[in-house]
């Protein structure tokens, strides 16, 4: 066993994970204090990778980096937000770091980071289908309502955005 420094590598050795590990632990607890879903269910898996994501690629790298806790609840809230380009955003936030480590940086969650996004895409969950409504109002009519017997494949993450930001907002 090699001895342990405080720049979350092993002197020299393997990088450890904290920043994945971290987002990843606070994902969990704000899912499960929001009790929105069983803890051993897909859903809720798909909602913690994609809050792990959410949290891990906001902190600029480095584990509780930069803010107040209630910008980065903020921020976290904005980004998983309804009609906010998040798929987009995970690309870009992965593909900016994947640069880093090109020119000489290191980033030791970058692999878990990048697997946890193939696994939302590649990972599909029956889900009631709303047909591409825009969210319900009451001021829409009443034979506007979705169908809830009709069902779809969608991706993880599709089923995970809106469940993780109802889980921020709780927590």
């Amino acid at each position: 066993m090699q001895p342990g420094s405080t720049n979350g590598t092993s002197g020299g050795g393997l990088a450890v994970p904290m920043a994945w590990l971290c987002a990843e632990y606070t994902a969990d607890e704000m899912l499960r204090t929001g009790a929105l879903v069983e803890a051993d269910s897909l859903e809720f898996r798909a909602g913690r990778q994609t809050l792990a994501l959410t949290i891990h690629l906001s902190d600029g790298g480095e584990p509780l980096s930069g803010g107040s806790t209630a910008a980065r609840i903020d921020h976290w809230l904005t980004v998983t937000s309804y009609g906010y380009p998040w798929p987009q955003w995970v690309r870009q936030q992965l593909g900016v770091r994947a640069e880093r480590v090109r020119h000489g940086g290191e980033d030791p969650d970058l692999a878990l980071a990048a697997d946890a996004w193939r696994r939302l895409c590649e990972t599909e969950l029956l889900a009631t289908d709303l047909g591409g409504l825009e969210p319900w109002h009451p001021s829409r009519p009443p034979d506007a309502l979705t169908d809830e017997a009709a069902q779809v494949w969608l991706p993880a993450w599709e089923l995970g955005l809106p469940l993780g930001h109802l889980a921020v907002h709780l927590w």
